[in-house]
């Protein structure tokens, strides 16, 4: 780890020689939050950015997958093209990360197991904000661990995008001696008028999978829109809806559920109305919904041995508001939040959840600037519980920042922890939430070549809920089983190469490269066999160049290296290559180019070598 430090650090100062301000490129990308909403390189928090430059290049089909080779994201898929996947941050487990659309929660009441059920095609996704450590004061319960939340595009012009891909591991299901095969399409089209603004985006997957009972259909719409009624008031909408059928072979009871299916039906939709009667305050008020349908089948063949539906209705109302003043930033918000299930196994139930936010943000030049929050929330089920966090930034000099940043966090049992029944699991109703306490640290530098980031963090995770049983035998329950400590070291490089090389060179030429550590412990283990408490990535190392030569040839890759506490070590391999002709990209994707034998989560072996082709269509007007 010391020879780490020290190449990094030599790194930056060879860099350092030829330093320039990277703020305009900085100040280009704006972290949306709800209320305070800053540019990257103001921000004192551990954030990275997935860029509309990295979503178009990786050779990725959905959303899900764009997650995989973003730095301390853990996501364990069940299937392909984004078929099922759950998504942890630094060690977390999968119910202890929120993911947003536009600052819209996708949180399901019933499980984790639906947060990434995300309609939103890769067309009309302008950014990833991934935040890292508790994020209560911005978002909210649920926050514990990180927030992913997914920024879709303003439109600046009229625009169309088309894409179509089909792909095959060239292997034979030996049942049916067909060969596995996939295919998908995605389609946005961009309106940008003087007073309203529209993205209409539909997609849709499916294959035969990459093994007995893997097959999917996956239908995707997203729908946005700006009305702007005056430079005072303005109206923005967006719904979205995916329909997902799969075979689930060992994804939750392996080996028994080998004939199980499970379709997922999911829409969502948000109202918000913008005033801003002056330059200094805008109030924002939005209404969300969102219903989810999950139908499983323990065995397709003989649906009434087990059959379980569960339908979850969300209703959230909330008002965002900020104040500009000379020096700072004041927001303010309130939200209130109805969960409903209705369901064969979980029985019909309802929770409501009331949050007050506060937060304030000091400008004292600038070099520093310090916030300081709170999130107030009360739950029907719980009592008033209060969660402040406070950030500070420094820049030492033009281009080098130290930043530091203290918050707290709380995760809801579901629905499913409560009250599940069945033979291998059952719920546990007199669950406590559980809480995490964050501390971090770091440093930064930039200029206009490079962007470097390194930084320590310390997490404690208390009344940790996990799924526990006293012998192999025994069916698992959750518990409030322990606390953890997680101590992390995380390290992110971006290096802009073409911009170094003389301008007639004609190349383009990006490189990401970051790493992630972890050292979890469990503090006072008690007795039990844990399913969830240790299963963090102990290293985590990604590196993604992106190039475009002569305006023609793209020639990207990413290599991925995960090792496992209690399990294994494996290297993945991705490339895309592909040709441009006017407005068209004619691509060819090889996804684990090595021919890994891996596995991401339980029983669940992940695909082999797969080959896909693909077009893509991309015009615009000015």
């Amino acid at each position: 780890m010391r020879k780490a430090i020290l190449a990094i650090g030599s790194l930056l100062a060879v860099y350092a020689s030829e330093a320039q301000s990277l703020s305009a490129q900085l100040d280009s990308v704006i972290i949306s939050e709800n209320r305070i909403r800053e540019t990257f390189g103001r921000q004192n928090r551990n954030i990275d950015v997935l860029d509309s430059r990295q979503i178009k290049a990786l050779p990725v089909k959905t959303t899900n997958e764009l997650l995989s080779y973003v730095a301390g994201v853990d996501l364990r898929q069940r299937g392909p093209v984004g078929t099922q996947a759950d998504i942890a941050i630094d060690g977390s487990t999968f119910d202890q990360v929120l993911v947003l659309v536009n600052g819209v929660k996708m949180s399901d009441p019933q499980t984790g197991h639906h947060l990434l059920n995300i309609p939103i095609p890769l067309g009309a996704i302008d950014h990833i904000e991934i935040v890292r450590g508790p994020a209560a004061r911005t978002y909210g319960v649920n926050a514990l661990a990180g927030a992913v939340n997914i920024v879709t595009k303003t439109p600046v012009q009229d625009e169309i995008f088309a894409q179509a891909y089909a792909g095959s591991s060239l292997q034979q299901d030996t049942a049916t001696g067909e060969t596995y095969f996939g295919w998908g399409a995605q389609a946005s089209a961009t309106i940008a008028a003087n007073k309203h603004s529209h993205i209409l985006s539909v997609a849709h997957d499916e294959g035969s999978g990459f093994r007995y009972n893997t097959a999917y259909d996956a239908y995707r719409l997203f729908y946005q829109n700006r009305i702007i009624l005056n430079e005072k008031n303005n109206i923005e909408a967006m719904g979205g809806y995916i329909n997902n059928s799969f075979g689930a072979n060992a994804f939750y009871a392996a080996p028994v559920d080998k004939e199980s299916t499970e379709g997922v039906e999911t829409v969502i939709g948000s109202i918000r109305y913008n005033y801003q009667p002056n330059s200094k305050l805008t109030i924002s008020p939005r209404v969300s919904y969102r219903y989810n349908n999950d139908d499983y089948i323990f065995v397709k063949q003989n649906p009434s041995l087990y059959h379980n539906i569960h339908e979850t209705n969300v209703l959230t109302g909330e008002v965002q508001s900020t104040y500009t003043m000379k020096k700072g930033i004041i927001g303010a918000g309130v939200e209130y939040r109805s969960e409903n299930i209705n369901s064969t196994n979980l029985g019909k139930r309802q929770r409501n959840n009331l949050g007050i936010f506060a937060e304030y943000k000091h400008y004292f030049s600038e070099k520093l600037n310090v916030g300081a929050g709170l999130y107030a929330n009360k739950n029907s089920d719980y009592d008033w519980e209060i969660f402040p966090g406070v950030d500070a930034g420094y820049y030492i000099t033009r281009n080098w920042k130290i930043f530091a940043n203290a918050t707290s966090g709380q995760r809801l049992p579901t629905y499913t922890d409560l009250y599940y029944k069945g033979p291998a699991n059952t719920g546990n109703a007199q669950l406590r939430p559980e809480y995490a306490y964050y501390a971090e640290g770091g440093l930064q530098y930039s200029n206009q070549h490079l962007l470097a980031r390194t930084a320590y963090f310390y997490r404690r995770s208390a009344d940790f809920i996990d799924w526990v049983r006293a012998t192999n035998t025994d069916p698992w329950q959750p518990q409030n089983f322990q606390t953890i400590n997680t101590q992390g070291i995380t390290v992110l490089t971006t290096l802009n190469i073409g911009d170094m090389l003389e301008p007639g060179d004609d190349l383009d030429i990006l490189l990401n490269a970051n790493y992630t550590y972890l050292n979890p412990v469990i503090d006072a283990p008690a007795k039990g066999i844990s399913k969830y408490a240790i299963e963090a990535l102990r290293h985590q190392a990604t590196v993604k160049l992106t190039s475009t030569l002569w305006q023609r040839v793209q020639a990207n890759i990413a290599y991925r290296y995960l090792y496992r506490i209690n399990a294994n070590d494996y290297t993945l391999l991705d490339a895309r290559l592909g040709y441009m002709v006017k407005n068209v990209l004619l691509y060819i994707d090889v996804n684990n180019i090595l021919d890994t034998q891996y596995r991401e989560i339980g029983a669940v072996p992940m695909p082999g070598r797969w080959y896909t082709l693909g077009i893509r269509f991309n015009h615009a007007w000015k």
